[in-house]
């Protein structure tokens, strides 16, 4: 028993000087090895006195398992260091770096309105951005549209409890501009539209538009279709003409439909204008008296132009899309096309 608790000081001296798996195993041959301590008292039973046997065994498997346990413990600790260094010596691993070479794009819809933004601001006009929350006023009464107008019906939006509304088009944002700036000013609002519309290739619950104004003293149609004409030829890259055909809009008196002559066939007729050589573009016209009196500009020595670009139509046309969802959708192969390589 004596020469057992020798080898068990022995053996928590040794455990200190373990320092790595090489020294492990040389510590484990000599106490649990063929010719170890612990080994060579277990060898010495058979020649004790059968009543000391008992006792004996038990005590030397007590030791060898005492000696066992803290072996496997080291052993798990030099692995886990072992395991550490290693790590250390790699080359430093970001794993939130993108496996995939390909990256994704912009937005048809955001590469076409930045390009807009582009042309109006080098022509001096100012950028604001719309609320997609209004509130009834500004989306209806302000631009000419009372309760019970019929252009409401045309309009039907999605209505929040607290009474305010997505709008139904970025001319909600006139009434709060015009007042926030005064006169004169030039200013553009591209923004995203909502509407409650029965789903097809031309129609979309949720849709982008972008608005412009510009009011001064003296301006004059002219004046809009001078911008009209400039935009569209940058966006498409060569020449087009506009035409102003008469059209009915509440908050613009007198209103007109402006077409553009078609930048795919030069005007001569194809599947995109169905042969008419013009495509509809946007409605616009000299802002109405009333719409500036409740905007606080007055109408008597201040007169401006509006137009409402129909900005996902644009983007249509631009790239050749036939469905507007494809705006709104995840179709890769639709926005692979505006991918910039």
């Amino acid at each position: 028993m004596k020469e057992l608790e020798q080898i068990r000081t022995m053996y928590q001296h040794k455990n200190k000087d373990i320092h790595n798996l090489d020294t492990w195993n040389e510590v484990k041959n000599l106490f649990l090895g063929k010719n170890g301590y612990v080994t060579s008292c277990m060898k010495e039973i058979k020649n004790l006195d059968p009543k000391d046997r008992k006792s004996f065994g038990e005590a030397v498997n007590q030791l060898k398992n005492e000696i066992t346990v803290l072996l496997d413990k080291k052993k798990v600790e030099l692995e886990n260091l072992e395991i550490e260094e290693k790590i250390k010596s790699m080359p430093r691993l970001d794993l939130t770096i993108p496996t995939q070479e390909e990256c994704g794009s912009l937005h048809p819809v955001t590469i076409v309105q930045q390009k807009l933004i582009d042309v109006f601001r080098s022509m001096g006009f100012a950028v604001e951005d719309g609320n997609e929350i209004e509130t009834e006023y500004n989306n209806f009464e302000a631009v000419n549209i009372p309760k019970h107008h019929p252009a409401r019906d045309m309009q039907d939006t999605f209505y929040l409890n607290n009474g305010q509304l997505l709008k139904t088009h970025t001319s909600a944002s006139q009434n709060r501009i015009m007042k926030k700036y005064g006169a004169p000013l030039k200013v553009i609002f591209p923004g995203r539209c909502f509407r409650n519309e029965e789903l097809d290739a031309s129609h979309e619950n949720t849709f982008f538009q972008m608005e412009g104004m510009m009011i001064d003293k003296d301006v004059s149609i002219s004046n809009l279709i001078y911008f009209m004409k400039t935009m569209l030829s940058e966006v498409f890259g060569k020449e087009v003409n506009v035409r102003l055909r008469p059209g009915f809009f509440p908050f613009v008196e007198p209103g007109f439909e402006l077409d553009c002559s078609c930048p795919y066939c030069g005007g001569k007729g194809c599947k995109v204008c169905k042969q008419s050589g013009w495509i509809e573009l946007c409605p616009c016209g000299m802002i109405h008296p009333n719409v500036l009196t409740m905007g606080g500009i007055n109408p008597e020595e201040y007169q401006g132009f509006a137009f409402g670009l129909g900005l996902s139509r644009l983007v249509m046309m631009t790239y050749g899309i036939d469905d507007i969802r494809h705006l709104n959708g995840k179709d890769l192969k639709v926005l692979e096309q505006t991918k910039v390589k």
